[in-house]
Parts: structure tokens; sequence; C-alpha cells
């Protein structure tokens, strides 16, 4: 309980936040006190803090060499007179600190003063009252469906995390008679995550067939819309993948995209070999979709075959014309692997292919700035410069992945500087002209509910609320992801499931990601947050 130490971490973690090169500190008066008292002059500029300014003075000179960190009491002279800085700006970009809470309103006079975009970050996020309710809401309404009343631990790297338990809490105790249902020997768990504890997962490609049909299609409610497929016939333009209606589907749903279509293959063969006359082989995609044109009465009697082969079909144009095989072996390079030299290299090879999506292009240096954001040989700004010259919109060039998710954000080790896992290349071949290259990575959640489970999960960490712990292995644990969760963790807790007897978890989350939707998620939490400028929004909550 030392509060000197507390200050000086706090302080530290400012600057180290704000990455190597000089620095001025730009304080207050009561700041500027704080400081002295926890830190020498010799100390602070082991630390690259060569100069240390007030931000009423007006004598201050332009040096734009500087990085300036502000650390203010978030009072009205204070904003104000950062407003003024912010329009004629005398460092090349700001790191801005409130020593407490400041209003939305005032967050929103900064980013209108910050023209320059000089701002590289503003600490304190906030969550809107509208989302965190509905959030709120909809945990309790699944937890009343499922007759739960859970002990509850959060994600203490994520205020917004505690907030939510919190939320859920207060409805519990306040409709106590709601929730008093039957007491288990073991009560279940609600475990509160943070999405951007894990920015890599939503940015990958994905070979299993529902999480495969929802990155490169689109799943909204089970529906997809094929409209824009070439070719498509009316009856087929909008499809629905239900597991509860769709027995293909259901079957399949945690499959290898191989797989899948060698399972359409011999369902396919099956009928075939109903009709001796004018068989044909099918070796290809393609054969399968002429097969299944030729014969109106084989769509009729199986529309549900015929959906699939038209989903498969659509799926693997988009991997031959995307060149996805490729994309997503690289990807798992960046996500698994832990060699610069030769990820740099492919980075850029694969940035001047003209055949390279904006999409797939944006999310490979976005799993390089993620990976490699702190590494001294960082070729980011290149890759930058490569992604204009691409022609990639300044809206995704401009989607702040490492604000969102980077090292600083995270309190979890999603990236070790070194990674001594061994990479085996396993591959899926069903159809000719259909192999997957199977994904190595593993979703942070798996690592996070294994812990949980052997009970190993640190209270540090994941603390729980209120002064209850469990003692035993919890047996019914619902996972809620602020910020979404995605169908790779969908296939973790599926698998998770199967794998361990006597303990069931469900997932959920504020939505269900694909890499489009990620990307807008980041935007949006960005821009209303003050994270990244301070003109940002509503999902985050405060970083400790």
């Amino acid at each position: 309980m030392n509060v000197t130490l507390a200050v000086k971490q706090y302080i530290s973690k400012m600057i180290e936040n704000s990455g190597p090169g000089m620095k001025v500190l730009l304080m207050d008066k009561e700041t500027t006190s704080i400081v002295s008292v926890v830190y020498t002059q010799s100390e602070i500029l082991q630390k690259e803090v060569y100069l240390f300014e007030r931000i009423d003075s007006q004598s201050r000179d332009n040096m734009k060499h500087l990085k300036a960190i502000c650390f203010l009491r978030p009072t009205k002279e204070n904003v104000e007179h950062l407003i003024q800085e912010l329009r004629r700006p005398k460092y090349s970009v700001y790191f801005i600190y409130f020593s407490n809470v400041i209003s939305k309103s005032e967050i929103k006079a900064l980013a209108e003063a910050d023209e320059q975009e000089v701002v590289a970050e503003v600490q304190g996020r906030s969550w809107e009252s509208s989302m965190l309710s509905r959030c709120t809401q909809g945990l309790t309404s699944v937890l009343l469906a499922l007759k739960k009343c859970p002990m509850i631990r959060y994600q203490l790297s994520s205020d917004m995390s505690k907030r939510l338990g919190e939320s859920v809490k207060q409805i519990i105790t306040k409709e106590y008679e709601l929730f008093d249902f039957r007491k288990t020997e073991v009560p279940p768990l609600l475990l509160i995550l943070d999405r951007s504890d894990d920015a890599i997962t939503p940015l990958l490609n994905q070979w299993t067939y529902q999480a495969m049909v929802h990155e490169l299609l689109g799943l909204n409610n089970n529906r997809i819309d094929l409209s824009r497929v070439p070719g498509i016939s009316k009856d087929l333009r909008e499809v629905v993948l239900s597991a509860e209606n769709d027995e293909f589907y259901a079957n399949n749903l945690y499959l290898n995209f191989g797989e899948i279509g060698t399972n359409i293959k011999n369902l396919m063969e099956d009928f075939q070999k109903k009709r001796p006359k004018g068989q044909q082989k099918l070796e290809s995609i393609s054969d399968m979709k002429a097969f299944v044109d030729n014969y109106p009465q084989f769509k009729k009697m199986s529309g549900t075959v015929s959906k699939h082969v038209t989903v498969v079909g659509e799926l693997s144009r988009l991997v031959s014309e995307r060149q996805l095989m490729e994309v997503s072996e690289l990807e798992q390079e960046l996500a698994c692997q832990n060699d610069h030299s030769n990820a740099q290299q492919s980075v850029r090879r694969l940035l001047q292919n003209p055949r390279l999506s904006e999409l797939d292009a944006v999310r490979l240096v976005m799993l390089y700035a993620l990976r490699y954001e702190r590494h001294s040989s960082s070729i980011l700004p290149a890759l930058m410069d490569e992604l204009s010259r691409r022609g990639v919109s300044e809206r995704h060039r401009r989607v702040s992945v490492v604000e969102y998710g980077g090292k600083r954000v995270r309190g979890s080790d999603l990236i070790t500087p070194t990674d001594a896992v061994a990479i085996t290349k396993q591959f899926f071949k069903g159809l000719s002209g259909v192999e997957n290259v199977y994904a190595q990575h593993q979703p942070l959640l798996h690592d996070t509910l294994d812990q949980l489970i052997k009970g190993r999960l640190k209270d540090s960490q994941f603390p729980y609320l209120g002064a209850s712990s469990l003692r035993d292995r919890p047996q019914d644990i619902i996972v809620f992801m602020i910020g979404g969760a995605t169908y790779e963790e969908a296939l973790t807790v599926y698998n998770l499931n199967r794998s361990t007897p006597g303990v069931r978890i469900v997932l959920g989350g504020s939505s269900i990601h694909n890499t489009k939707s990620f990307l807008e998620e980041v935007m949006s939490a960005m821009s209303h947050s003050g994270e990244r400028a301070p003109g940002g929004s509503g999902r985050h909550g405060n970083r400790r």
C-alpha cells in the first residue's frame, strides 16, 4: 500500500508508452509537484525526458523533434490551455494523461482542436451508458433463461469488464427473488473479458465452415447474402444456414473446408448411384456446380445440398481469387512465430501482389504491427506507405489496432518475445482444387479457459466481484466478450466442452466478428474513446 511507489509506477508507465526518443514532460502546477515528489531529475533523465515545461507557460519554443507527455489535472483551465496547445502544436506528437476523469464534452473539444492530428493517445476511455445497459440486460436475460445465479470474475486490465460485472451484480442483488434458483454444489461462473486483450484472432482468415462463411460471405442472423455471386440463381440469392434445421450444416459446422468439400462430394455421389445413366465425375467444385445446374429435379429434391454446393463454390472462388492460401499462411506465421526478418520480407512481397485485396493487405499490416510493435527494426511506417501506394482507403489506413489492442492495453501475454512453438503445417486434401492450410493459431481464450478449468487462473488478473471465490473446479461457465467474440473462439469452446467432461461453457459477446466488423469496432472505439486521438468513443473503459 505504498502510494508513492504507485504514483511512480504510473508515471513510469506513461513515459514507457510513448516509446523511444527524446521527450518533454508537460505539466501544470500541481502535477509538477507530484512528479518532483516521486522522481529525481537524474532518474527521469534516464528515461529520455530532457525537458520539463508548464502547460500555462507562454514562452515555450517550437521543438518538433520532441514527443510531449502531458500529465495534467482535468481542470477547465488545463483543458483550455491544452486546446490552445493542440491548435498550434509545438511538439511532434502528444501523449495526454489526466490525473482523474475527464468529461466527454471536454474530450470532444480536444478532438476538435486536434486539427493537425498530433495526439497519439489520451488516457481514459469511456463506455456509453446505452451500451452498458444493453449488455447488462442481455447478460441478465441469459442468466435468467439458463436459471443461473453466478459468481462473477472480470478482466482486471479492463475497467469496462469490472463495470459490466458490477452492473450485472447490481441487477442480481436488486432482483434477488428472480435469481433465487436451486443452489448447486459448485456455483456457476460468469467470466467477463475484453476483446482488446486479443486483437489478433478477429484479424485471421478462417478455414472451418461456419467461421469461413462469416469471414468471406458474412453471416447475419443465420442468413447469407449471395446476391452478388456471379451467375447466382434467383432462389439462392439469400440462403439460411442454421444448425437447428440443417443437418448437413450442423454436422459440418466445425469441420475444415477440405473435409466439407469431401462430404458434399460423397453426398452427391450417393445420389448419382441412383441414376445409372449419364453419370459424370465429380472431381472439383465446378463439376459439382455443373451437376446441380444440369439436374433441376436434384435441386428440387435436395435444396439443402444445392445450397451448400453454392456456398462452398463461392468460398472456393474467393479463396482462389484472393489467393487466401498464401495470405493465410503468412497470417499464421505472424500470429504464431517470432521471425522478424522473414516476416517483414513476406509482408512486403505480398503487398506487391496486385491480386491482394485491400482487406487482406490491411489485415497483414495490422498483424505485423501487433506482433512487432516494439521491435527495434520495425518497418511499420514503410508498410503504411505501401498501403497508401496501393490506394488503400484512408479510412482503413487510420485504423489504430495497436492503440486498441497493443501491448500497452493488454493485460495478458498474448505475444511473447520468443515463441518456441514448433509449427507443423497440416493439409486436408478432399477435392482437387481445394487444399486448406490448417490454422495453427489458438485464441487467447483457449489458454484463459484452460487455466480457469484447472484452477490456475490468477485472481490478481481475473479477480472476483465480492469476497467469495470458487474452491472447486467450475462446472457451468458463461463467458462474455466485451467488444465481440469470434467463431474461432466458438470452436475453442466447442472443443473444450468435448474434451472436458463435467464442464459446460457458453460463449457470448456484444457481437460476433469477422475482420470487416472488427475493423468497424476498432474504428468506432478509437474515434469515440479518445484512445488514439481525443475523438473517441464509447466502447472501452479506462485501462489500468
